[in-house]
């Protein structure tokens, strides 16, 4: 310890020697911006032996800023090496939630003494358990960003919360069954608590695009659940077809991190086949959450279109293209209760069909996302402008949808890994 540091930090560490029993730490941290390189403890006993040569003695007992519990570090840290166990993880973070009179009276030792340079005492206490605790496990360094645990030491209830950050992967999906909601739905009746018109599953339906894929990588993981965040979603009773939708599946509370997500494509392929087919998997971050959810896409669709009256390939042909352009698009009647009522401007970027008889064609529309393809057909009672069956001056509604591409140059694999291989189901 310089000679420079105990001579700026003697007279105010005598005052505070003077004053009750203190630990080195709480000493040390009254000086904790002088004198890098050291520890608090290592200061606080370098004062304390240097006022002790100059015939200062200070008093003895229970350290009346923290009430040692600097002292109880390494038993913190064996309660957290407890908790941890079973977890895997390369990072890790500390914080306490001190007691109220723990935070009283740094407050007023700061005060009082008019220090300086004192760091935070939250600061040193989450340093020294995070290294009794780095030598305990054996591994590990500090994340203060996004750390793989995050271990917060509450003093006033006497337990160690332990928090695991998720794992995220990114890849792409094909629904090739209608009928599969995206995500699990809650029962309607019971929201979820089980009853007798869900059969006591608490699911409007028994089974999800979510639940499918994710089923291999929980169990492999160790996970407590997983939430499947699409890049837009396609209605129940639509398919996703072509080069699949852009998704990012987080797995939450992972007690291992480290699997073969490849293995676990194939897993999950062969789980939900004729269902549900996954790929083009890579591991990702958080921040690819909101990317994938709110990157632009354009998207082309198939339609199967019934007509009210009869058509001709010509009248069809003429319709599609005058509807080129922007549409205009008031929120659905039936995502009304879950969407707010607005009118939103969408592009058709091209629609071209063919008769299948005189009432039914078979079109293809290439749009912005966004644009309500059902809708576009029918017009919802004019809440659509313009609209197929409007230009056709007839009834026309949507009796099958397939989603047949999703597309961007912002998507990691939108070229280069997308499912291009089976990019039609008939």
């Amino acid at each position: 310890m310089n000679e420079e540091f105990l001579s700026e930090a003697m007279p105010a560490a005598r005052d505070i020697l003077a004053a009750g029993p203190i630990c080195d730490a709480c000493l040390g941290s009254a000086f904790g911006r002088l004198g890098h390189g050291w520890s608090n403890e290592e200061r606080g006993r370098a004062l304390r032996v240097a006022l002790a040569m100059a015939g200062e003695q200070g008093n003895a007992g229970r350290c009346w800023v923290c009430q040692d519990v600097f002292s109880e570090a390494a038993a913190w840290a064996e309660r957290a090496r407890q908790r941890v166990e079973g977890v895997e993880f390369s990072t890790y973070l500390f914080a306490v939630k001190p007691t109220l009179r723990w935070q009283e009276a740094e407050a007023f030792f700061v005060e009082r003494f008019r220090l300086a340079h004192a760091e935070p005492q939250k600061h040193a206490w989450n340093r020294t358990v995070g290294k009794a605790f780095e030598t305990l496990v054996g591994h590990g360094t500090v994340d203060f960003n996004d750390p793989d645990v995050k271990l917060t030491v509450d003093l006033g209830a006497g337990v160690v919360e332990l928090a695991i950050a998720s794992v995220f992967l990114y890849g792409r999906y094909r629904k090739v069954l209608r009928g599969i909601p995206q995500t699990h739905w809650p029962c309607r009746r019971c929201r979820g608590r089980g009853c007798a018109v869900c059969g006591g599953t608490g699911k409007q339906y028994p089974e999800s695009v979510e639940e499918l894929l994710a089923a291999p990588f929980v169990r492999a993981a160790g996970a407590s659940a997983a939430i499947l965040h699409g890049a837009g979603r396609e209605d129940i009773d639509a398919r996703m077809l072509g080069t699949g939708r852009p998704f990012v599946l987080e797995l939450c509370e992972p007690r291992t991190r480290t699997i073969d997500i490849e293995a676990l494509g194939r897993e999950a392929n062969d789980e939900a086949r004729g269902k549900v087919e996954v790929g083009a998997l890579r591991w990702a971050s958080r921040g690819m959450v909101s990317h994938v959810k709110e990157t632009a896409a354009e998207k082309t669709y198939r339609a199967i279109v019934e007509f009210g009256d009869v058509v001709s390939p010509d009248a069809l042909s003429a319709a599609l293209q005058s509807l080129v352009g922007d549409i205009a698009q008031r929120t659905p009647r039936r995502v009304a209760h879950r969407r707010a009522d607005l009118v939103r401007t969408r592009r058709l970027h091209s629609a071209s069909g063919a008769m299948r008889g005189e009432r039914e064609a078979e079109i293809e529309f290439h749009t912005d996302g966004g644009l309500y393809v059902k809708e576009l057909v029918s017009g919802d009672e004019g809440r659509t402008e313009p609209c197929l069956a409007g230009r056709l001056g007839l009834e026309a509604r949507v009796s099958e949808l397939d989603v047949l591409g999703i597309v961007s140059g912002e998507f990691p694999d939108a070229h280069a890994r997308a499912m291009d291989s089976r990019s039609r189901v008939p």
